[in-house]
C-alpha cells in the first residue's frame, strides 16, 4: 500500500489538490478531510490532480463523487485533471467520465 499524500495549492481560479498514493478503503477519508475543509467561493473551480494516483477502489470513486458535490454545494466546479489510464477506465465503465470534467493535467484544468 502506497501512503496517501495531497497537497494544496492556490490558484487564480481555485485551490489545486495533487492526490498521490494509494486512494483506497483505508485512506480516502483523509481525501473526503481535505476537501472539506477547503473554502470554495461560486464560480471557482476545484482542481483534483490525480497524476500521482497509484490506485483508487470504490471508496476512493465515492470520495471523488463527495468532492464533486461539495464543489457544487459552493455553486463552484469540479475538474479531475491527469486521471491515470486504469482509473479513467473505470470512470468511463460507469459513466462518470460524463459526471466529472476531465483534463489531460492541471495546467488546463480551469
Amino acid at each position: 500500500m502506497k501512503t496517501l499524500t495531497i497537497d494544496h495549492r492556490d490558484t487564480a481560479t481555485g485551490p489545486v489538490l495533487a492526490v498521490a498514493g494509494d486512494l483506497d478503503y483505508a485512506q480516502a477519508p483523509e481525501l473526503r478531510l481535505q476537501v472539506d475543509q477547503v473554502t470554495l467561493a461560486p464560480g471557482q473551480c476545484l482542481v483534483l490532480d490525480l497524476s500521482g494516483l497509484a490506485f483508487c477502489d470504490s471508496t476512493g470513486i465515492t470520495a471523488l463523487l463527495a468532492a464533486r458535490q461539495h464543489a457544487l454545494a459552493a455553486e463552484a466546479d469540479i475538474v479531475l485533471a491527469g486521471v491515470p489510464a486504469n482509473l479513467l477506465r473505470v470512470l468511463t465503465l460507469v459513466g462518470l467520465d460524463q459526471v466529472f470534467t476531465l483534463r489531460p493535467d492541471s495546467s488546463h484544468a480551469s
